[in-house]
């Protein structure tokens, strides 16, 4: 039987404008379409399969092709792309995923959806705290923007640096101090973020990877159903199904009030709660961008204040 092509993603949760609760994601319906996504990337010369010039219905490798690359059955691998990964083995899973060429990123989703955890409490009810200790940690890094970011992309604590930067978060509800709300939503932060196209692939990214972890977590689905309503670049970003963990690199902003900054940053999981994590941003020694966050920090409320403009708050 032929297969039928890949369509996008359905938006999910509650599109209402900040609704607080929606449906849990269909964690099936979420293995089938990245398997779907994985599988349509790949050419059979990108994995060393004769390509006999045949028509295709659809892009990328067929399910016989994988299943042969992968060792499984036909009928096995194409009752996993439809979501059943209930009896699946590890090792049959890290086979396919060795077939699909995957990241250990991806590899690592695609065990989430296959194999869940099962927790003990709905994800919801655990209130995200950041320990007082490390507040003030953030508190006494000066001249190093840094804040902590939690579950769903939620900014949980910063520093007077990262305000000064990135905008005083203090000012917005706490619903709104999100990542993914601020980059989709605020159009001033496309224009903080030079390569605004590669950060909203990064936030979406890691989003997907939440929802792996927490497919039965309704604020993550409402926070998707929203953002899928409000913003096409969202709704299209996560129809890719790409997945990515928070780490390293460099981020270009125009300031309002010093203009370029290229600043590299780096990500800490803290060991005591994986959930959370402390991005830290610096400047190369006696470059334009270290003279830059020199003179933020000596300015600082009127920096803070500038920074605010751009998240569009007076």
């Amino acid at each position: 039987m032929e297969e039928q092509p890949v369509t996008e993603g359905r938006p999910v949760g509650d599109p209402r404008p900040g609704g607080t609760a929606g449906p849990a994601l269909d964690r099936r319906a979420e293995l089938s379409e990245f398997l779907r996504s994985r599988r349509a990337r790949l050419k059979p010369e990108d994995v060393g399969l004769p390509d006999f010039g045949r028509h295709r219905r659809v892009p990328g490798l067929r399910r016989e092709e994988l299943a042969q690359l992968a060792g499984v059955s036909v009928a096995y691998y194409t009752r996993l792309e439809q979501g059943n990964g209930q009896n699946v083995s590890g090792e049959v899973l890290a086979a396919i995923a060795s077939a699909l060429r995957l990241t250990d990123a991806e590899q690592a989703h695609l065990s989430h959806l296959a194999k869940p955890k099962r927790h003990r409490k709905k994800p919801s009810a655990r209130q995200q705290r950041v320990r007082e200790a490390l507040s003030r940690l953030l508190d006494t890094m000066d001249g190093v923007p840094a804040y902590v970011v939690g579950r769903r992309s939620e900014i949980l604590a910063w520093n007077r640096m990262a305000a000064a930067v990135f905008g005083d978060w203090s000012q917005l509800p706490a619903p709104e101090r999100n990542w993914a709300r601020l980059v989709f939503l605020d159009p001033e932060y496309r224009e903080l973020f030079v390569e605004w196209d590669q950060k909203a692939s990064d936030i979406v990214s890691y989003l997907r990877m939440d929802a792996g972890c927490h497919p039965d977590d309704p604020r993550l689905s409402a926070l998707v159903g929203e953002l899928s309503v409000k913003s096409d670049d969202f709704r299209r970003l996560w129809a890719r199904h790409d997945v990515k963990e928070k780490s390293h690199g460099v981020k270009r902003l125009h300031h309002p009030l010093v203009g370029e900054l290229s600043l590299g940053f780096e990500t800490f999981t803290l060991p005591d709660d994986a959930e959370q994590s402390v991005v830290a941003y610096h400047a190369e020694p006696g470059s334009a961008s270290a003279e830059a966050l020199r003179l933020l920090a000596s300015w600082g409320t009127d920096a803070t204040r500038a920074g605010t403009s751009a998240s569009g708050r007076q």
